[in-house]
């Protein structure tokens, strides 16, 4: 049992590791946000999840963002980290719990969905209660000031409600659909080896 649990232990710290690293692998959607970049760090969490549980997900994530603050440090005074935790739970935790009461292809699909909806959801959120606030007072802008920067890169966007509706929700959404889709198609193939390191 204590050797089981150091190998999930460290398997969570891998994955973590994973996820970590992919942050550097980044790219923006500018027509969807001006700010936003898109990373597969929510990959391995994924992944690491439906194999070690619940549990072993919110590892796999308090460690990617644990390397983060070690080697880059914050730019955000921890918002930036506090989004990114509540965004990768809110996907992460959704989708692992459901396939772990619907161990199918459709329990894996549903779930998938399920977490990226949810994430969606708090990402409008976080944005308006967390994020932008914190942009505002720190760069004293106001909300007129955070809407035309959106949509300078977005005609579509005139307001609070279009830029949630034009890029958070659509930028959320793509990114979580990618993710998601790697996952269901990686995940069964990556699951076999990396099973075989816990047993």
């Amino acid at each position: 049992m204590r050797n089981t649990s150091l190998r999930r232990m460290t398997m969570a710290a891998m994955m973590g590791a994973i996820a970590f690293v992919l942050i550097f692998f980044n790219f923006g959607i500018p027509v969807l946000s001006p700010v936003a970049e898109f990373d597969l760090s929510a990959l391995p969490e994924l992944i690491g999840g439906f194999i070690l549980g619940p549990v072993g997900a919110v590892m796999i994530v308090v460690v990617k963002l644990g390397l983060k603050l070690v080697f880059q440090g914050t730019e955000s005074m921890f918002t930036g980290e506090l989004q990114n935790l509540l965004l990768s739970l809110a996907y992460v935790l959704p989708a692992v719990l459901y396939y772990r009461r619907h161990r199918t292809k459709k329990g894996a699909a549903a779930g998938l969905v399920i977490g990226a909806v949810t994430s969606v959801v708090v990402a409008v959120f976080t944005n308006l209660y967390i994020i932008f606030p914190f942009y505002m007072k720190a760069y004293g802008m106001n909300w007129e000031g955070i809407v035309g920067m959106f949509g300078a890169v977005n005609p579509w966007i005139k307001n609070v409600p279009t830029m949630v509706a034009f890029s958070v929700i659509p930028f959320n959404l793509l990114s979580r659909t990618i993710t998601a889709v790697l996952a269901f198609l990686t995940y069964k193939k990556l699951s076999v080896p990396l099973k075989k390191l816990i047993q």
